[in-house]
């Protein structure tokens, strides 16, 4: 295409993409910091109930005889599910039976217990302050209004991210570009873990984790906008001066002098010929084409937020270090992106695409079938199916760019982070349904990704192809694909004789 020859002169992968690409993967270090941060400002520490033979001193002194803490926990905590102290409930009376040498469990009984009217007491050891052990237990659900918020603003920049990296490098050089860029996801989740171990209160870590926007937002203002979309709207004098400056930071001041508005419009005007595609949710949703794309592509992007966040935002229910489970899970995501990358460009996009989901339900389903006496080969397996999800997400960051024309590309990436968001959010609720099966948590999570796997297998394959910028430019790609297909059983024939 037209435009694809003027970035070639410019420069295609040179200083200015490598600034871009940098300036465009620090802000995704930190939202994936923000997305993952309730591992650690929402921990749950360990805590009882506050009892007065424990936590206050005058109450302490009437104890009889010289007891100690322990003796003191048990007899004004119940054991709990787990043999240890009770997190919800405590005596109404202390127990003092308990102490005697005999005493079994049959020497108290639930009526003898009640809720903790007085508040908790919590382990400081790990976490010095928690949203739980500011608010309880309880008051977690208070949070919904601020992490929506956050979820919001976070969706810009994370959709915004990909695109220019994408319209301002060759289609030799994409795959590697866009991998370099979602890279920043993984390294932001080994510095979560770093600075959640340095910083152990909730409140200082979230500044950690926001301020950082604030500079961010700033610089941004001196990002290139891309001028493949300025043209297809008919923005050309802004789009000839981005050319200019960046055939300028490439250090192609020669092509920057000799690139005037009549070598623009020379060069683009099969785009400028073309009727243009109205930049619509209307057109994006309505299109025969596009509709189709649009629909598969948001239930890939929906799979990796419900399945992602759903598995890496309980951290602590997988009873181990979270600051180390939490880093492993950055340092383990950077093979799996750059395999993905060398996948792509071996196998295409459409057969990553669906391999990468059905592997990751498959592996989720097969854990229904783990005892939970085998909690290495279960954690091997949610692991697993952690890593073909991110290879799918990935692909789907890729792929996503190359179906749709210039001037919707952005409105159906966008459409396709909100749909992630969706998913985001209900991942982690999917946890709850456990009451009613502990299977049907794990079922969900396996299913979803298997039916978006095999509904990417309607989708062209991309591999190769320029970007289209406008909506005829895919109709073309398409006619192209089906007379592709029709000649080769007439070759078949031809062979026969």
């Amino acid at each position: 295409m037209a435009f694809a020859e003027l970035l070639d002169q410019v420069g295609s992968l040179g200083r200015f993409q490598a600034l871009q690409t940098a300036a465009l993967l620090v802000p995704l270090m930190w939202i994936i910091g923000q997305n993952l941060l309730e591992n650690f400002s929402a921990a749950v520490p360990a805590h009882r109930c506050w009892v007065p033979l424990l936590d206050n001193s005058s109450a302490q002194a009437s104890a009889p005889g010289a007891l100690g803490p322990e003796a003191l926990l048990a007899v004004s905590i119940p054991p709990g599910p787990n043999h240890g102290p009770h997190r919800c409930r405590r005596f109404r009376h202390p127990q003092w039976q308990l102490l005697e040498p005999n005493a079994t469990a049959a020497n108290w009984s639930e009526a003898a217990t009640e809720p903790c009217t007085d508040g908790w007491v919590y382990d400081h050891s790990t976490f010095t302050s928690t949203i739980v052990s500011k608010a309880g237990p309880a008051g977690l659900a208070d949070s919904g209004l601020p992490d929506a918020c956050v979820g919001v603003s976070l969706l810009t920049p994370s959709s915004c991210a990909a695109e220019p990296v994408m319209e301002w490098t060759s289609a030799q050089a994409q795959t590697l570009m866009m991998t370099l860029n979602t890279l920043g996801f993984s390294v932001g989740m080994v510095l979560l873990a770093g600075v959640a171990y340095g910083v152990r209160n909730w409140v200082l870590l979230q500044l950690v984790f926001s301020v950082p926007f604030f500079l961010m937002f700033v610089y941004s203002w001196w990002l290139a906008e891309s001028a493949r979309w300025l043209i297809t709207v008919g923005r050309l004098e802004q789009g000839l001066r981005e050319l200019q400056m960046v055939a300028a930071v490439n250090g192609k001041k020669a092509v920057r002098d000799t690139l005037t508005m009549e070598v623009l419009l020379s060069a683009t005007q099969k785009e400028l010929r073309v009727r243009q595609t109205p930049a619509s949710l209307s057109t994006l949703l309505c299109t025969r084409i596009l509709g189709l794309r649009t629909f598969v592509t948001s239930l890939c992007w929906f799979a990796f937020g419900f399945i992602f966040f759903g598995l890496t935002l309980d951290l602590q229910a997988l009873h181990s270090d979270t600051f180390l489970l939490q880093a492993l899970l950055g340092l383990l995501d950077i093979p799996a992106r750059i395999a993905t990358m060398m996948l792509l460009n071996r196998l295409g996009r459409r057969p990553i695409q669906v391999a990468s989901l059905l592997l990751s339900g498959l592996s989720i389903l097969a854990n229904m079938l783990v005892p939970h006496e085998m909690p290495f080969l279960r954690a091997v397996l949610a692991m697993l199916g952690v890593w073909c999800v991110v290879s799918s997400f990935t692909c789907t960051t890729i792929y996503s760019g190359e179906l749709f024309p210039t001037p919707l590309r952005m409105t159906a990436v966008g459409l396709g982070h909100m749909v992630n968001r969706g998913g985001a959010i209900l991942g982690p609720l999917v946890r709850l349904l456990d009451v009613y099966h502990p299977s049907l948590p794990l079922l969900l999570y396996g299913a979803v990704p298997v039916l978006s796997g095999l509904a990417a297998l309607l989708l062209p394959e991309t591999q190769g192809l320029p970007l289209p910028d406008t909506l005829q430019d895919v109709q073309n790609q398409a006619v192209k694909k089906a007379m592709h297909h029709t000649r080769e059983p007439s070759v078949l024939k031809s062979t026969q004789f």
